[in-house]
């Protein structure tokens, strides 16, 4: 039996963990965390995952929450003209298979108690050099699935993949209940103020039931970078509603009675989106293998960061199956984030892409999007894949043949 240690009880790493253990593998699983310590702590991110993401997780067997949660059936887009306070343009779409969103205090300790269940192990404790150099000769692979800490640091920066070096936004998580419900479907709200930063919303599932999540994006140094002082959770709440009050009043009408779900429905910070070298090699010599997050650090602003966990989840777990006895070699593990990365390079490209001032053609896109349905549903599917986004969105060629011929369709 292949002995497999997975460091980490995030999106990546328990949904691997479950899917080896299905298999007949040992897996143990490190992390600094109970589920019950989990449960009762703070929101972690916003994780909105759609269809393609949401059915590596049914194909195990771990889509508990189906019923439960609230469906995102759609995509909203808005330019805000931050000057009058109105908006530009905007428009919207159906989504051809639904979006879920569930709370990762609720989703991961209820996947921690599962695997427990079908006879994983769980070892809580902190993670350092020290501690992989005691884990590593114990099993066949090390894998490392945590997006925080400082033995995340340890895997080398790619500088050749990472084209920022700082944080591009101000990010801040509310939770909430009482929002007033977008008709005729539900949807990402998604508002650009230029110069500001951006704003969206969506319904989700979280400790106390159904829930809305607020996600500010504030440009560093900008109005919306204004959570510093922000000390407690009713201080958050009425932050959140004094920005939506003065960029986007008509997103602060729907909120007149909300609430937040919890005392801990609310969260902070910034990180400068990185890429990093997938192998670590430590002083023995030995090897840990990174996946997900601990590599590919995507800023929130596409909503990609759970759907790529899962998605890579399921490229390590399909390579790992077909490795069958042989040796986890470094080849192997290169190769195997490089499958990865076959998928991850568009996704960081695009969502890097809206951090910096648009080019004319991707205004003129989102533009034509409020004119033409076609365009509007092709952009907000693309979500479930953002490969798709290739060439049109990064080539201005490209985009003129892709609005022509969407036009031509249109019109026919």
């Amino acid at each position: 039996m292949r002995r497999i240690a997975v460091i980490g009880a995030g999106q990546s790493g328990l949904q691997l963990s479950l899917g080896l253990i299905n298999m007949g593998y040992e897996v143990t699983i490190f992390t600094n965390r109970t589920a019950e310590q989990i449960a009762q702590g703070r929101v972690m991110s916003s994780q909105c995952m759609f269809h393609t993401a949401l059915q590596t997780e049914r194909d195990l067997g771990l889509n508990f929450w189906e019923e439960a949660c609230p469906s995102v059936e759609g995509i909203g887009f808005t330019i805000v003209n931050n000057e009058e306070k109105t908006k530009v343009f905007e428009w919207s779409a159906r989504l051809k298979r639904y979006a879920q969103s569930v709370d990762q205090r609720v989703k991961m300790p209820q996947w921690m108690r599962a695997f427990e269940k079908q006879g994983g192990k769980i070892v809580i404790q902190d993670v350092g050099i020290n501690e992989l150099e005691q884990i590593t000769p114990e099993y066949d692979l090390v894998l490392l699935a945590a997006g925080k800490g400082e033995v995340v640091k340890q895997f080398a920066r790619d500088d050749e993949k990472s084209i920022f070096d700082k944080p591009q936004r101000a990010l801040a998580l509310t939770y909430v209940q009482g929002m007033k419900p977008i008709l005729p479907y539900s949807k990402v709200t998604f508002n650009v103020i230029p110069g500001v930063g951006e704003y969206f919303s969506f319904p989700a599932l979280s400790v106390n039931g159904p829930c809305d999540i607020m996600v500010f994006e504030g440009i560093p140094g900008g109005p919306m970078d204004c959570w510093q002082d922000v000390k407690t959770a009713e201080e958050h709440l009425e932050m959140s509603l004094s920005l939506l009050k003065q960029y986007v009043p008509w997103e602060y009408e729907r909120c007149s009675d909300i609430q937040l779900t919890d005392d801990n429905g609310y969260l902070a910070g910034r990180f400068a989106p990185t890429i990093r070298q997938p192998i670590l090699t430590l002083p023995s010599g030995r090897k840990v293998f990174g996946m997900a997050d601990a590599l590919v650090v995507n800023d929130p602003i596409t909503g990609q960061g759970s759907n790529n966990a899962a998605k890579c989840s399921k490229i390590y777990f399909d390579a790992i199956l077909a490795h069958a006895d042989q040796d986890f070699s470094t080849e192997w593990m290169q190769d195997t984030f490089d499958q990865y990365w076959q998928y991850a390079e568009k996704v960081v490209a695009w969502t890097n892409s809206l951090l910096v001032p648009p080019e004319p053609h991707m205004i003129e896109i989102l533009m034509e999007a409020s004119r033409n349905q076609a365009i509007a549903s092709e952009f907000a599917n693309n979500f479930d894949d953002p490969r798709n986004f290739s060439p049109w969105w990064f080539d201005a060629e490209s985009a003129k043949q892709f609005i022509k011929h969407r036009h031509i369709k249109h019109v026919a």
